[in-house]
């Protein structure tokens, strides 16, 4: 029988690797993000909560890296996405509190956090009050909660 290998890279690998195009997931809740989030273009926000039923709206064919608090709760995630047949997925060491500690990029209480799904769908989160669309700064190419709060794809 294999073992699946994961590879864990350090924070300052993912942000590297983001610039490149790579997607960060993160799997913490949504209490947690609203207090302090990865600021990156390149971000998707399945809470491990939801990521049973979430996880096929992470694309199969980028660099996909799973963050988390401390490295624990995206470890599990990743193991997860290989177990279905995902190739291209790492684990992101330390999560958001090594990231942190190096000094990258976050934005803390109150952010507007926003990405784009899997399929360039957007839609929203109404419990949180966050939107996930595009990652531009433009606020009249995104759909927000207030404007429908469920899909802008037509």
């Amino acid at each position: 029988m294999n073992s699946i290998k994961v590879i864990e890279i350090a924070p300052s690998k993912t942000l590297d690797l983001l610039q490149e195009g790579a997607l960060l997931v993160d799997v913490r809740e949504w209490s947690e993000v609203n207090q302090v989030a990865f600021d990156v273009s390149n971000l998707m926000v399945i809470p491990l909560s939801e990521f049973e039923e979430r996880y096929k709206e992470i694309p199969k064919d980028r660099n996909i890296i799973v963050g988390c608090r401390s490295g624990q709760r995206s470890l599990r995630a990743t193991y997860y996405l290989m177990n279905c047949g995902y190739e291209k997925v790492m684990n992101m060491q330390g999560g958001i509190n090594e990231w942190i500690q190096q000094g990258l990029p976050v934005k803390i209480q109150n952010f507007t956090m926003t990405f784009q799904s899997a399929a360039g769908c957007c839609g929203s989160n109404t419990e949180t009050n966050t939107s996930c669309c595009d990652t531009s700064d433009d606020a009249s190419s995104c759909c927000s909660p207030s404007s429908g709060g469920g899909s802008c794809c037509g």
